[in-house]
């Protein structure tokens, strides 16, 4: 396991390997780390190159098998490496969490090439550098975090997006990194400011200071929406958890310890590869982090009424959570709602 914060060194100077093709490299910051990036990501936040990025995304031959168009993907899992194909995109490889090389598949531009990198890569680099990752949605509520689980179509970016639409500020969305370094108070570490939503809930809910990039390929019906502005570029305390279900009214149920560890366990991002990407000591690293974050933060259900047009219930629900916890930690005046 990789220390969180060790840069990559030198490494991003080394030439491309066989077969790379000869890039502009750009580079970006997101969840805390500086990003050296040969794929174009318009989606981070750019910033000045430095030496010794934490993460270099570098394009060339992988040599190991890519999958066939009858099998779709080929996961392979090593305690140092980390081996992610998809026929129709093409192969990632990470290392040592801190590279991600790149094959591309034929005729495949960057803007498909983000999609997955993003997506379940980057959620895998950053379980190997030590942070706990949930497939979710965060948003900064009056200065502390709260966290959106759920099964596909529960509606976690749309609660998100109306909570942004609220007057609250995007964490990150898809990806959630929680860092554990003090295990009193987890904190959500930024990703970068973009949500993707659904059409009708994008025209439900629009984002005044948003831009709504091209559709990265027919098969993915959301789009991307990327923030100009209402975004939380530090690091929040996390303070709630909520795992949405589809009700007839809102509301919120606290679950027990054990309910509160399965959740966390089931919408961990790791688990989505099942045991295979838990090798060696990692296993034993990732129960531990998810029974800290039960043990630590509040976890409760919350049912989300059916139709677009009652989201706003869940809002002042939600709202009217954070205002009894801060009431109950002693900070009246943080509880009320910022704009």
């Amino acid at each position: 396991m990789m220390p969180r914060n060790q840069p990559l060194a030198a490494r991003a100077d080394h030439p491309p390997r066989h077969g790379a093709m000869m890039r502009e490299r750009r580079y970006y910051r997101t969840y805390g780390l500086t990003v050296a990036s040969d794929v174009a990501l318009p989606e981070l936040e750019p910033m000045e190159p430095v030496a010794a990025p934490d993460i270099l995304i570098a394009i060339g031959a992988i040599d190991m098998p890519g999958p066939s168009p009858e099998a779709a993907t080929i996961f392979h899992f090593d305690p140092d490496r980390q081996y992610l194909a998809w026929h129709a995109v093409g192969a990632f490889l990470i290392s040592d969490g801190c590279r991600i090389d790149i094959e591309p598949a034929p005729g495949v531009d960057d803007a498909l090439l983000a999609f997955p990198l993003l997506g379940p890569v980057m959620a895998l680099l950053l379980h190997r550098r030590g942070l706990l990752v949930l497939h979710a949605s965060a948003i900064a509520v009056t200065g502390r975090g709260t966290i959106f689980m759920g099964d596909k179509g529960a509606g976690k970016s749309t609660t998100a997006s109306a909570l942004i639409r609220a007057g609250h500020d995007l964490l990150t969305d898809d990806v959630v990194a929680l860092d554990l370094t003090d295990p009193d108070e987890p904190m959500i570490v930024p990703g970068f400011p973009q949500i993707k939503l659904a059409a009708d809930a994008a025209a439900a809910i629009p984002l005044g200071q948003a831009e709504v990039r091209p559709q990265v390929h027919p098969a993915i019906e959301k789009m991307q929406h990327r923030l100009h502005g209402a975004f939380s570029g530090g690091k929040v305390p996390a303070t709630r958890i909520y795992v949405l279900e589809r009700g007839q009214r809102a509301e919120i149920t606290p679950l027990s310890g054990i309910a509160a560890l399965q959740a966390i366990i089931k919408f961990s991002y790791v688990t989505r590869f099942g045991r295979a990407a838990l090798t060696g000591d990692f296993a034993a690293m990732h129960f531990r982090q998810c029974s800290g974050i039960a043990n630590h933060v509040g976890v409760c259900r919350l049912e989300v009424p059916t139709g677009l047009d009652r989201i706003g219930e869940a809002v002042e629900l939600i709202e009217t959570d954070f205002a009894a916890w801060h009431l109950a930690a002693g900070d009246p005046a943080a509880g009320r709602r910022q704009r």
